[in-house]
């Protein structure tokens, strides 16, 4: 048997071969991401049986491993966290592509490596899919707070004038550019009937006064409100743009959900895009012996300080895991505190026993994510507790 290690690059992957007793079998081969490359790499292959390894290195390793799975070769993942740790337990130092390959074979070898999961075709979109959502979402975020900072200089009174100065009716006024001496200057029955248009009738002369009002006393720069104005269109139309962008997920999201079925949504707290997250992560939940496993895969997991005869008293998440399964149990149980009369009354609890806000509601986070672990090992529908122990 021969074991062949790969380390990956963005544009070459380097290649060595050793034999069961370690040693070194030929030169090291050095190929591109290209096809034709792929293929002079099977060509170098050993004829006799051979079992190859490659670091998960960001996504590159990604068309390779398809390349190879395709051909039938036995193949294995690697954190790269492993190889980092093996080789700073040797003496030497060195860092080359081909001691790296080395590296991956021996530990292929040795069989000192924890296989990367690698998930099923359905999981691995769903999983692409969801992130990308994520940055989308974190953009909104950045655009709004882009957005509130410019108005800050210009006409800093104008959020106090809404529930929210991203309601439909606060963008509409700020896509004409509206600039506080400009809105004080409005016809008061021209912007009566603008506002009762945007918001349905919600709004009219009352609202449209106390708008006038306002922005003829504000303290804003008025020598930055040309620039302003160009500035909001430009965010404004970019958060238009990436909204409907999210719309544009949310639906291919929908379209992945219905081809497996699904139950945790089920769970008060998650609805599909958060219930899509949470599959996506999680993978085969068969990998995780117990809740706990999948709460210190999340990060969810408390940190313990303990050395000698000094015992921490204070814990934290350890925010060790995925940064999005934990994202999404965090949304979730954010809006299942409310909303559902268990949760509601575990987070009161842990209030009235003195705990910070954000540190009852990682309570409630490891709770619900306990509902996860059933629902999902179980594949069956949600079922509140109706006495006895805790779900």
């Amino acid at each position: 048997m021969f074991y062949v290690g790969i380390d990956i690059g963005k544009e070459t992957h380097e290649a060595s071969t050793i034999d069961e007793q370690g040693n070194l079998q030929g030169r090291s081969i050095r190929f591109s991401n290209t096809l034709t490359d792929f293929q002079r790499f099977l060509a170098w292959l050993p004829q006799s049986p051979v079992k190859l390894a490659m670091e998960a290195t960001g996504h590159y390793w990604l068309p390779l491993y398809e390349f190879l799975r395709e051909k039938d070769f036995e193949v294995t993942v690697l954190n790269p966290l492993q190889t980092e740790a093996y080789r700073r337990g040797k003496i030497r130092k060195t860092k080359t592509d081909k001691r790296d390959s080395l590296i991956i074979a021996d530990l292929l070898r040795t069989r000192a490596i924890s296989p990367r999961y690698i998930p099923d075709e359905w999981i691995h979109q769903l999983r692409e899919i969801t992130r990308f959502r994520f940055g989308l979402i974190d953009t909104v975020g950045d655009l709004k707070r882009q957005i509130l900072c410019t108005l800050d200089k210009v006409f800093p009174e104008f959020e106090s004038l809404f529930s929210s100065p991203f309601l439909k009716l606060a963008r509409d006024l700020l896509k004409d550019g509206t600039m506080p001496e400009e809105l004080a200057e409005m016809d008061l029955s021209e912007l009566s009937q603008m506002l009762s248009s945007s918001s349905h009738g919600h709004f009219g002369i009352q609202k449209a006064q106390a708008i006038k009002s306002t922005a003829a006393s504000s303290v804003g720069v008025s020598y930055l409100k040309d620039s302003a104005k160009v500035q909001l269109r430009c965010l404004l139309a970019h958060l238009e743009f990436i909204q409907s962008q999210i719309e544009e997920v949310d639906e291919h999201i929908r379209q992945l959900m219905v081809q497996k079925e699904s139950f945790l949504t089920t769970i008060p707290g998650i609805n599909q895009v958060l219930a899509a997250t949470i599959t996506a992560e999680i993978g085969d939940i068969n990998r995780f012996e117990s809740p706990a496993k999948l709460a210190a895969f999340a990060g969810i997991d408390p940190t313990v300080f303990d050395s000698g005869k000094f015992s921490g008293t204070k814990m934290v998440m350890s925010k060790r895991g995925s940064p999005y399964l934990r994202r999404a149990l965090w949304i979730a149980s954010a809006t299942a505190r409310r909303f559902d009369p268990e949760l509601y009354a575990f987070y009161q609890r842990k209030l009235a026993e003195g705990k910070h806000p954000n540190s009852a509601l990682g309570a409630v986070c490891r709770r619900l994510l306990n509902r996860v672990y059933s629902i999902v090992k179980e594949q069956r529908p949600y079922q509140p507790k109706t006495g006895g122990l805790p779900y």
